[in-house]
């Protein structure tokens, strides 16, 4: 076990205000492998102090210097990325080769798009007679998850950095030890003292305090749709910038032309990624009633087969709540016809990948997000019964739409209240905003748009 001290503050590691400390545990074999500092409201002024004192340089930095420094921290990034992938596995159970293609090789590719960015942006432009100049919101406080911890980070550090701002991080107390990984990473890419700032801790302690803080500019928050309404509050009420990612129950809608054989086998796998621990996950699977016996064992199929290939949840609390979530929907009557409840090892947080048949709209388990490695599969009668199924929750974060035809499914797609949709199974775009409608959030990460939520808009009159 290594005890870590100090936040990254200021350019320096520092020590900690208090001596209380968090266990890092791995949640593959329980066994507590670091400690980190549990960082209080005096850690978090004083990373606010050093993140105001730097703004105003900051700021004035010309595009093409902020652009090199982003360049140099993907440079990094690449160089430490066994690294990465290894301390991700580590504290977040990810099997090493899905820390290696995803953790580790998602935020680099994420980190490249804003080096571009930064390079290209039209931080000014003409609208008329007059001149319309995108400027720096400020002191962005960056509250991330543990689910995506490295991503998560470059997701909000990056484009923030590329716009001009300077930051303070706290990531979440789960996932500590990439977080400082990171903040090692932005150091010998030369970014200057006081532009990122690292304040390891607990949400309520020091999550909460960054989000109250006065000399935050705007809270950036991923995580969970309960949190997101307490920081909203916190920042409409000091009437600061801000933008959440939060919850998600996502359709995975396969319309009668689509080949569902492929269709289902896609779905399954995107639910059992990351151990089902993805706020985008297509949860739901939505299938013709004529199809839905075939699906129902296709999906029970592929299910079985990932078995051991997937890692364990984050920590012991989650499993606790993903088992009671698979319960629940055998109470209410759901047919179970892959994994269940039970743990599937003697050690470790792990959950089988678990197929849920019979499920009907109003199931909880078709409501609520659980987080795990968790899939409903649903039956609809037509399109429009489809339609009313996938936007009938609360969330509206991402989704799925299969057909044979691509313009049948764009049709669909364009219906559903969700921020984003994949077509015929889709790729990941650096590029694409990602974001939510109704409750999966306000604002949108990556690409221009995400670049934008860090400036505000300044209009000369000639």
């Amino acid at each position: 076990m290594k005890a870590h001290d100090g936040m990254y503050i200021g350019g320096a590691w520092r020590p900690a205000a208090g001596p209380d400390v968090i266990e890092v545990v791995n949640p593959a074999d329980e066994q507590v492998i670091a400690t980190v500092p549990a960082g209080t409201a005096e850690d978090v002024d004083a990373a606010v102090r050093a993140a105001r004192a730097a703004f105003p340089a900051r700021a004035a930095t010309p595009p093409a210097e902020r652009a090199a420094r982003l360049a140099a921290l993907r440079d990094v990034l690449q160089a430490r990325k066994d690294e990465i992938a290894e301390t991700v596995t580590a504290e977040l159970g990810s099997p090493l080769a899905f820390s290696q293609a995803v953790h580790a090789a998602v935020p680099i590719a994420v980190a490249a798009s804003y080096a571009d960015l930064a390079a290209t942006y039209a931080f000014e432009e003409k609208a008329g007679t007059s001149t319309v100049h995108h400027e720096p919101v400020g002191v962005v406080g960056a509250i991330t998850p543990w689910n995506y911890p490295l991503h998560q980070i470059v997701a909000k550090v990056a484009p923030a950095l590329a716009a001009g701002c300077t930051i303070v991080l706290k990531p979440a107390e789960d996932t500590p030890l990439t977080a400082r990984l990171f903040a090692e990473a932005v150091h010998e890419a030369g970014v200057p003292a006081g532009v990122f700032n690292l304040v390891t801790g607990l949400g309520p302690v020091a999550g909460q305090a960054l989000a109250e803080h006065p000399g935050t500019d705007m809270v950036s928050f991923t995580g969970s749709t309960a949190v997101g309404k307490r920081i909203g509050a916190i920042a409409g009420g000091a009437v600061k910038r801000v933008a959440l990612e939060l919850g998600g129950k996502s359709a995975n809608v396969i319309l009668p032309s689509a080949d569902l054989a492929r269709a289902v086998n896609v779905g399954v796998a995107n639910v059992m990624s990351n151990s089902g621990q993805t706020c985008s996950a297509w949860t739901r699977m939505l299938v013709h009633r004529d199809q839905y016996d075939r699906a129902v064992e296709l999906a029970a199929a592929a299910a079985a087969k990932y078995g051991d290939r997937i890692g364990p949840l984050v920590n012991a609390k989650q499993q606790a709540r993903v088992r009671g979530y698979i319960e629940k929907g055998l109470a209410e009557g759901a047919r179970l016809v892959a994994g269940g409840p039970d743990a599937p090892r003697e050690r470790g947080y792990f959950v089988s990948p678990t197929v849920f048949a019979d499920v009907t709209p109003e199931m909880t388990i078709a409501q609520e997000e659980i987080f795990g490695p968790v899939l409903s599969v649903l039956r609809y009668e037509d399109e429009e019964d489809a339609l009313r199924i996938a936007n009938g929750t609360v969330y509206g974060l991402a989704g799925a739409v299969w057909a044979g035809d691509e313009a049948e499914a764009v049709a669909f797609a364009r219906r559903m209240d969700t921020g984003q949709v994949d077509i015929n199974g889709g790729r990941f775009n650096p590029l694409a905003p990602f974001g939510g409608y109704k409750q999966s959030g306000v604002g949108r990460e990556l690409g221009t748009h995400g670049l934008a939520e860090y400036l505000q808009t300044k209009s000369l009159q000639f």
